[in-house]
């Protein structure tokens, strides 16, 4: 049995500017901690028999995440495109919007259309990749969404679209 798998897919390249600077700042902020996990792991080394040495293994490793999500920003942040205007028609779902949605049992859930890097499902937020984000894309107000999983189909109506987070008017 082999391991291989086949790469995933691309994510989209799109990110708000609060998005783009969580980012930027989370970047700052891995190369302030790298420096002090760098100067934890010299004192470890510095204690002798490292083979034992649970500080100096446990540094390593956090070291090594530290730097794989450094070079992961670096490599991405580049390629991101900053989406920082709302569309002019914007009576319909695009990108950046808050679409506030009925489901099937008259409830109503509100979720903001942000790119993959930003994903925060306490906020409500959803990947553009994703496929309920897919299906509202320019859609318009009392349009129906219909989304089809292997085991069940559920339906929502678009109620609001907004270009402004609901929470600050």
């Amino acid at each position: 049995m082999s391991r291989w798998r086949p790469p995933r897919p691309k994510s989209s390249p799109y990110i708000t500017a609060e998005g783009y600077q969580r980012l930027e700042q989370e970047l700052k902020q891995l190369w302030d901690r790298r420096k002090d996990v760098t100067a934890a792991l010299a004192a470890a080394a510095a204690e002798g028999d490292r083979s034992e040495n649970a500080e100096y293994i446990y540094r390593k490793k956090e070291l090594r995440s530290i730097d794989w999500r450094i070079n992961f920003l670096q490599k991405r942040l580049p390629k991101l495109n900053i989406v920082s205007q709302a569309p002019d028609n914007q009576q319909q779902v695009f990108f950046s919007a808050w679409v506030t949605l009925e489901k099937e049992d008259g409830s109503e859930v509100c979720y903001r259309i942000v790119g993959a890097d930003e994903l925060d499902n306490g906020k409500n937020y959803i990947s553009l990749d994703s496929p309920l984000a897919r299906a509202l894309l320019k859609k318009t107000i009392d349009d129906e969404v219909v989304i089809k999983t292997p085991l069940t189909q559920s339906s929502y109506y678009i109620v609001a679209i907004d270009y402004k987070s609901p929470n600050t008017g």
